[in-house]
């Protein structure tokens, strides 16, 4: 057998193996990850909360006035429905299930009142149901307007309006008493929480633009590979932090343990709105070196007189990024290298366009790209050596 042919099929066993580990490795890793946060301290306060709201429904329930005792049942399931981890979260929680309810039980007697629940009428009422619960008035409860018409016909049978009755009113109580145990034990807010997870995602970047600079001074084409599989997963972390944020301002409203604090997520959403102009530089250098490394449609050749200063330069604004205030006198001076190298960058794309007369390369968009990035970023270098090398 030839040698490139043995040398291929053990490249692609190699790989295969490669892959394999890489998968492995990345179940046990967000396994982990669902684990730990499973019993992150907000989640255990919920469960306890939780808990102790069900077991006063429980409680309370079968002391309601008239025939609603006799369903005592519905009165956990309120609380249990109310509980989110946010108080304006189980407000809204609470008050579209109710509204759910109202109009599953609305539709359900409007059956029995007329032609009864027959084949055909159940499944009709269900259906409309379901119309009406897809119009989003409803939020996360828009399940409850068809299961509500359902339990009314079938459960209810001849004591509908009894039974209608009893479960409005001890979902009711459940959902309050959800609702004053979260008011009473306030959630956390979870600002610290959003603004741990925008810093871990600004060292992401750091170290994803790293891996670039490394890949581009290997021997090519280069042996590792995950730093061009992980730039995709940079639009979903921003995504992620964009509802973390979100959450964030959630918990703050109405939570006497955020009293006196209301704009402190607004340096956090500046943030990341830089560190998400960032990420996607990053990701258009990522995919232009990865394509013409691994000669992809598209691909552009790379200047041999380019893979040094480049990735100097990605090294360089990659220590910039991780970056975080209060700024030391050594962070200025590693802005002050990154300015340089950029400079150095630009200077040999500038010089080989004009003795190859080509400026079309990867080189030439990693250098706009790694020029802006270090604007955005905020942290610039002096004065005089970011004037002298990017403007």
């Amino acid at each position: 057998m030839p040698t490139a042919s043995v040398a291929l099929q053990g490249r692609r066993r190699r790989d295969a193996v490669n892959t394999i580990s890489t998968r492995l490795r990345a179940r046990r890793s967000g396994a982990a990850h669902e684990i730990r946060e499973a019993v992150l301290p907000a989640r255990l306060l919920l469960v306890a909360k939780t808990t102790l709201a069900v077991g006063l429904a429980w409680l309370i329930a079968p002391h309601t006035p008239g025939v609603t005792d006799e369903y005592p049942y519905y009165a956990p399931l309120g609380a249990l429905v109310s509980m989110y981890p946010t108080l304006m979260g189980s407000v809204r929680s609470g008050l579209q299930t109710l509204l759910g309810l109202a109009t599953g039980i609305g539709l359900a007697l409007l059956v029995v009142m007329t032609v009864g629940p027959t084949w055909w009428t159940v499944p009709a009422v269900v259906g409309v149901g379901m119309l009406v619960a897809g119009t989003g008035w409803f939020g996360a409860a828009r399940e409850y307007v068809p299961v509500a018409a359902l339990f009314v016909l079938i459960v209810g049978g001849q004591n509908a309006d009894d039974y209608s009755l009893g479960y409005l009113v001890q979902m009711a109580v459940g959902i309050v008493i959800g609702l004053i145990v979260n008011v009473v034990i306030a959630p956390a807010p979870l600002t610290f929480a959003a603004a741990a997870r925008v810093d871990a995602f600004r060292d992401q970047l750091s170290a994803h633009l790293h891996d670039i600079g490394s890949a581009v001074s290997e021997s090519w084409p280069p042996e590792h590979e995950k730093w061009a599989d992980d730039a995709a997963s940079l639009a979903d972390t921003t995504s992620e932090l964009r509802t973390a944020l979100s959450d964030a301002d959630d918990s703050r409203r109405g939570n006497v343990r955020a009293r006196g604090r209301r704009g402190e997520t607004r340096h956090i959403h500046a943030e990341l709105e830089a560190l998400d102009r960032i990420a996607h530089l990053i990701r258009d250098i990522s995919d232009e070196i990865a394509d013409t490394i691994w000669d992809r449609p598209g691909a552009l050749d790379l200047d041999p007189a380019l893979p040094d200063p480049l990735s100097a330069a990605c090294h360089a604004v990659a220590e910039v990024i991780a970056q975080q205030e209060p700024l030391t006198s050594e962070d200025h001076r590693v802005r002050g290298e990154a300015a340089r190298a950029i400079r150095l960058l630009l200077e040999t794309v500038d010089d080989r366009t004009i003795d190859v007369r080509r400026s079309m390369g990867p080189g030439v968009l990693a250098a706009m790209h790694l020029r802006r990035i270090l604007i955005l970023s905020g942290q610039r270098a002096p004065d005089d050596e970011v004037d002298d090398g990017l403007d």
